[in-house]
């Protein structure tokens, strides 16, 4: 009885072990491509740069859980999942085109500076998950 509750737990394992591979990865590919480095900047109390990653990091998560949703297989969950990577570096790249000097505001400590790039980061989050639903 007690099996047949818990006959889902590979796949659960399957698609929670490469939804944390992916946010990982992304979280690697994020803090490589910024010009600023984030965990030098949190580790000096700079606030824009955590209220940035953070918001970058639930922007991310917001779809991949939606892959993980909407997946019908491991594969697909993955292939969705890159694509959500790929948008979100994207968005990272689009953010910088409306506010000049992004990551040197950041540096600066400049809240505002991260709260737009972790707002951009969370609303397009919101749009790639939203658009796997159709």
């Amino acid at each position: 009885m007690i099996a047949d509750y818990l006959s889902g737990f590979p796949a659960f394992i399957a698609h929670f072990a490469l939804a944390a591979c992916f946010l990982a990865l992304f979280a690697v590919i994020y803090t490589r491509i910024t010009r600023h480095n984030e965990f030098d900047l949190m580790r000096g109390g700079n606030m824009a740069a955590a209220v940035a990653l953070a918001g970058s990091l639930i922007g991310f998560s917001i779809p991949l859980a939606a892959t993980v949703e909407y997946s019908e297989s491991i594969l697909d969950n993955a292939l969705w999942a890159g694509v959500s990577l790929v948008v979100q570096v994207g968005i990272y790249y689009m953010a910088r085109i409306f506010l000049d000097d992004l990551s040197g505001r950041i540096e600066r400590s400049e809240i505002s500076a991260g709260i737009w790039l972790g707002a951009v980061s969370i609303a397009g989050g919101q749009l790639v998950a939203a658009s796997m639903t159709t």
